[in-house]
């Protein structure tokens, strides 16, 4: 196997893992909004790390930006803008059904989507050599894999109910029904972020082109895109900042711990898109294909361990424990079989 490869699959599993770990701050924000929270994450994942790190790694980024194919930069905004939208509900689905669930049927639904249409949109003349069989071989795989954990998740809904174990988590419990009505809407959405990527990569090779880096030119899709969706989700919390009147609780007291910790979300979600634009391209010219499911999988994994850990899944059967793990299971295996799609 190429030793680009590899490092392709590596960092883009680092991503997962840092995905899959960055809500876990929110169970322990409950003395703010879920407004609060989501606001400062979005100004901080979107907005100020990804200026900061374009500036500091190629600050000629700023210039090639404005000439870039106009083409390509409506596709970036209009998909990045789409995508907010599942921001948005993916953070609401979190404070509706715990880390774990939400996960679960927001992965799977932005898992299926963002790695076949890329597939198809890229390269459909090889669906059916190996690497695009290898490909369908472990979405298929990821997909059942994910069903197991959706089970276990309904199961467990029907021991403890919705709001069971949430700690101290932000924002409060919603009926299961409009809990997965969010969850799928995200889910939906999300796709729309990975095949916005594909599809405005003529921004990337225009940014190469110009003497950018593989990394940097990628770099430049992602800040159009991330910069779209924070209008959408900065959009809907300020409306709530009003509508709750929480403002005021930006200015509590010992909040420290609360701007530390939403900070702490910002960088591993942040961190995390940004170290699949560093993968995607190390995997070949299927690396969305690839690279997005396997990052959604391992992120899938951690939060399901996550979720197992905070006691999310405390008080439930063993048939239900063996449904998580029998998804679990079948996740490592999809994992095995994407990467060596690039043989």
């Amino acid at each position: 196997m190429d030793s680009t490869f590899i490092a392709g699959s590596l960092l883009a599993i680092l991503s997962g893992l840092m995905n899959g770990s960055f809500t876990l701050p929110m169970r322990f924000l409950g003395r703010w909004e879920w407004e609060n929270v989501w606001s400062l994450f979005i100004l901080v994942s979107c907005l100020l790390m990804p200026t900061v790190l374009i500036t500091i790694m190629a600050p000629q980024s700023w210039a090639l930006m404005v000439h870039a194919p106009v083409h390509g930069v409506w596709i970036a905004v209009i998909a990045g803008f789409a995508w907010g939208f599942g921001a948005v509900m993916f953070g609401k689905s979190v404070s509706a059904i715990g880390i774990s669930l939400a996960n679960t049927f927001v992965l799977a639904i932005s898992s299926a989507l963002g790695s076949l249409l890329p597939l198809l949109i890229l390269a459909s003349d090889r669906l059916f050599e190996h690497t695009g069989k290898m490909i369908l071989t472990g979405v298929f795989i990821e997909i059942a894999g994910i069903a197991l954990c959706g089970m276990a998740g309904r199961e467990r809904e029907k021991a403890v109910g919705v709001g069971a174990e949430r700690g101290n988590l932000v924002g409060r419990a919603r009926p299961v029904g409009v809990a997965l009505l969010l969850a799928a809407g995200s889910g939906v959405l999300s796709a729309v972020f990975n095949i916005g990527f594909t599809l405005a990569r003529p921004i990337a090779e225009y940014g190469h082109a110009a003497g950018l880096t593989e990394f940097a030119s990628t770099n430049l899709i992602w800040w159009i895109m991330l910069a779209a969706g924070s209008l959408a989700n900065l959009g809907f919390c300020v409306h709530l900042l009003a509508k709750n009147r929480s403002f005021l609780k930006f200015r509590q007291p010992g909040g420290l711990r609360l701007y530390t910790s939403s900070s702490l979300m910002a960088l591993l979600w942040g961190g995390s898109i940004f170290v699949y634009g560093a993968a995607a391209p190390r995997l070949g010219p299927l690396g969305p294909s690839i690279g997005w499911p396997l990052s959604l999988a391992t992120g899938l994994l951690l939060a399901n361990a996550i979720g197992i850990g905070v006691g999310e899944w405390r008080g439930v059967s063993a048939r239900t424990r063996a449904w998580l793990y029998s998804g679990i299971v079948v996740l490592l295996v999809a994992i095995v079989v994407l990467s060596s799609a690039g043989y």
